[in-house]
């Protein structure tokens, strides 16, 4: 079955579309008899099935020209296509930690990809659940580290950096999603801004009158449009990742683009602080989740430090390689090039520290909330937790600059939290 225009997915058409695709039909062994099918779409842009047979299994994505969770809100549906491209190019460079692709239809915007089967749970759920992972620093370490790499001018020549950078640069509205949630709506009066009301009526209004913290945020939004430093997931958050205790996978890349490398490592990080910050809301009488906060921290400054030190590791590999960010015959001597690495790594931790409190801002203040957050059914305790979390934002915002090394940043969330 092809179609000559995009039809909407339903349980049936779908059940049609995999017979008469070999490429998925082959998955399950051409035996349709006992599939299952499972919409599980909790996201907010698409539709998201599970096909589960006694021969195999797959999961199906297709993008809809709306938000799913807003449908006034028009989406293009190229996004799917940006989708695919991103998993592939990431699951080749890190496959360990990316599902595989068996199936792309640009016309029907759909996406067929590999089903990561229960005890895997999307890593948002597992915080709140207060589940400890014990290799997820080193597994998102590797993600980070590797995809970033090797999609920069620290490994690529400028004239195929430059065309990587085209092969994306088609998805602009997602693009300019992001750039309106997260750098513009929480900062001014907007129709699609929610937060914690009346509790946090006071905090939003502080937001939108900090003149400091409006500039520290352009500044962002500056190098968030301009700077195509590496193929970023785009939106690297605790939804997006999907784990069990040995098992660390990476979804939805749709927003992927040629983007500042911070803002991946912001994105994860970031929301990890969420989680830290809403544990006090998930705390009772049998857990007072002390325990499990200091798994967070811990978490946290081993995913930077890991990355940090893999990232150098790659560097190091490559230095004579084709990479033209510096030559080396300009930058000819270890002292030379350990000011560089130096240098590049202090920015780089700097924007992973701005972008990464701009995604918590957003999520406290803007349209798309955080359910670590949400789930806190008493509204006086939700606000308590998101306050102390915007109150580490607004700092590290402004002052991030002044910060050497994560653990400097963990000293801070301990002294907002004593």
């Amino acid at each position: 079955m092809e179609f000559s225009e995009f039809r909407p997915l339903d349980d049936n058409l779908l059940l049609d579309y995999i017979k008469a695709t070999p490429s998925l039909s082959s998955i399950v062994g051409n035996n349709f008899d006992d599939l299952t099918v499972k919409e599980i779409g909790g996201g907010n842009l698409n539709y998201v099935y599970i096909v589960v047979g006694s021969s195999g299994s797959f999961v199906i994505k297709q993008a809809l020209p709306y938000m799913r969770c807003i449908e006034t809100w028009p989406m293009t549906r190229e996004r799917a296509y940006f989708e695919a491209l991103a998993l592939k190019e990431h699951g080749r460079l890190c496959p360990q930690n990316v599902p595989k692709v068996y199936h792309f239809d640009r016309t029907m915007s759909l996406i067929g990809m590999q089903y990561l089967e229960p005890p895997h749970i999307i890593l948002r759920k597992g915080l709140i659940a207060g589940v400890e992972y014990p290799l997820l620093a080193e597994h998102i370490s590797d993600y980070m580290s590797k995809t970033l790499f090797y999609t920069s001018l620290l490994y690529h020549t400028t004239l195929e950096h430059k065309g990587l950078v085209a092969q994306f640069c088609g998805n602009v509205e997602l693009c300019r999603l992001t750039e309106q949630v997260v750098f513009s709506d929480p900062y001014k009066v907007s129709q699609f801004n929610r937060w914690t009301s009346p509790y946090l009526d006071c905090d939003a209004e502080a937001i939108r009158e900090d003149n400091t913290l409006k500039l520290e945020v352009a500044g962002l939004k500056s190098m968030f449009c301009e700077r195509a430093q590496a193929l970023i997931h785009g939106d690297l958050h605790t939804d997006s990742i999907m784990v069990t205790l040995e098992s660390t996978q990476v979804i939805d890349p749709e927003f992927a683009f040629y983007g500042p490398m911070g803002y991946d490592v912001g994105a994860f990080i970031g929301n990890l602080m969420l989680a830290f910050f809403a544990q006090n809301g998930h705390a009772n009488e049998h857990n007072d989740r002390k325990i499990y906060k200091k798994w967070i921290l811990r978490t946290i400054e081993e995913t930077w430090n890991l990355f940090h030190d893999k990232f150098i590791a790659l560097w190091d590999k490559h230095k004579d390689g084709p990479g033209e960010a510096y030559l080396p015959e300009i930058y000819n001597n270890v002292e030379l090039q350990q000011q560089v690495q130096r240098k590049y790594m202090n920015d780089l931790f700097h924007d992973t520290l701005g972008f990464g409190v701009a995604k918590m801002i957003r999520r406290i203040l803007g349209v798309a909330h955080v359910e670590d957050f949400e789930s806190i059914t008493d509204p006086s305790k939700r606000a308590n937790c998101e306050r102390r979390a915007l109150e580490l934002a607004k700092k590290l915002l402004k002052e991030r600059r002044k910060f050497l090394s994560i653990s400097e940043v963990v000293s801070t969330i301990l002294e907002l939290e004593a």
